[in-house]
């Protein structure tokens, strides 16, 4: 693999959509130009993220670039989540046995209800009065 051109791809959760680039390096992180500390004020979020590093035996053996948009900061997470697991297994196949094991590879697909009409939110129904 050459080291100038990097593996790159998608990750997306809820409304959050992450373009995960991958190239050998030291282990840097960059997520829409921040750290992961600065931009993930909750330590739970940077541990999410960096699962796939962990599952595949490589940190330290990366540096992971990441623009995310949409969303909160749990769907953008889960987005780089799963690019960054997407893009380890387009660096070497054997890893699909292991990211599939701790579903980092499965798009999860829920997402927010809408609101119907003559209701006040998508399920909850006004007060039902007999009298």
């Amino acid at each position: 693999m050459p080291a100038e051109v990097p593996i790159q791809a998608v990750g997306r959760r809820k409304t959050s959509v992450a373009r995960v680039s991958l190239r050998p390096g030291g282990g840097r992180w960059s997520v829409n130009g921040r750290t992961p500390e600065d931009y993930f004020p909750r330590p739970a979020h940077r541990v999410r993220i960096e699962d796939p590093l962990r599952v595949a035996d490589a940190e330290g053996r990366f540096d992971v670039v990441a623009r995310v948009r949409g969303g909160g900061l749990t769907g953008q997470a889960d987005a780089i989540r799963m690019g960054l697991a997407r893009a380890l297994l387009s660096h070497d196949e054997e890893l699909r046995a292991p990211l599939r094991e701790n579903g980092m590879l499965t798009r999860d697909p829920r997402k927010v209800e809408r609101k119907k009409p003559g209701r006040p939110k998508a399920r909850k129904r006004f007060q039902f009065s007999k009298r």
